[in-house]
């Protein structure tokens, strides 16, 4: 018995000094640790006890442990406001957060089908196709493809979108947005995204569907963002009157 609480001292002191280094910011959120056997020799331990220490920071969400990659401090969680009107940068940015936006790509299209009866636009109708990176920690997390009907599509087709919002370029162009709805589900991470996020295909994701409108109900901007779940939580306020959540079967 002796024995076994000395083994158990010694792997809890290590998860508490590694937890001291990334609370202290030693180790930086995403930052990798040092390879196991590497820190086992440093403290002076087997790597069982070392695998123990991390399964505790694991428990306690301080670490990620990506097979074949390694351990990794956890990132901290962008929080998803379901009850806001405004661009995510801007939602994550009011919280505090530092996020940068990376455009992949911008061009006039004929708009997909789906798409198309989203905004209620006639067949073969061509909209702005806007695809966007958000990172956020110094990491990828989220991609989201925005399509945006004409007129306002030819107004903001050239705006500086890594130093403007989708919301903030509409405004400048006296486009009032007045509400918006969002349909939001668990999924994979879909291959042709995961390019984009440096995450393996199948990763846990959520996606969201948001149709924005303008003040005579015109659908203006069809979105699809792609976010990871390891970086994002969501969160809202309830109350007794205000947001209104539906709770739905997924489709």
């Amino acid at each position: 018995m002796a024995r076994d609480a000395g083994h158990e001292a010694r792997y809890r002191a290590i998860a508490a000094d590694l937890a001291a280094k990334i609370r202290s910011g030693h180790y930086a959120p995403g930052a990798a640790l040092p390879p196991q056997r590497e820190l086992s020799a440093s403290y002076g331990v087997t790597l069982m006890t070392l695998r123990q220490a991390l399964r505790q920071l694991s428990d306690e969400g301080l670490i990620v442990q990506q097979a074949g990659r390694g351990t990794f401090v956890s990132p901290p969680h962008l929080a998803y406001q379901l009850g806001s009107l405004q661009s995510l940068a801007d939602d994550l940015r009011k919280q505090g957060h530092e996020v940068r936006t990376v455009v992949l790509g911008r061009s006039l299209r004929r708009v997909p089908a789906g798409v198309a009866t989203q905004l209620r636009t006639a067949p073969g109708e061509s909209a702005l196709r806007l695809e966007r990176v958000r990172e956020f920690a110094g990491r990828p997390a989220i991609h989201q493809v925005s399509w945006i009907r004409r007129p306002a599509a030819e107004q903001i087709r050239d705006r500086d979108f890594t130093a403007v919002s989708l919301y903030g370029a509409l405004a400048d162009c006296g486009v009032a947005v007045a509400r918006a709805s969002e349909k939001i589900r668990p999924g994979l991470l879909d291959p042709a995204v995961a390019a984009h996020l440096g995450e393996p295909p199948g990763s846990p994701v959520f996606l969201s569907e948001r149709i924005t409108y303008a003040l005579d109900a015109t659908a203006l901007v069809a979105d699809h963002a792609t976010i990871l779940a390891s970086m994002m939580e969501i969160r809202t306020e309830r109350a007794a009157t205000g947001l209104s959540l539906t709770w739905g079967a997924s489709t």
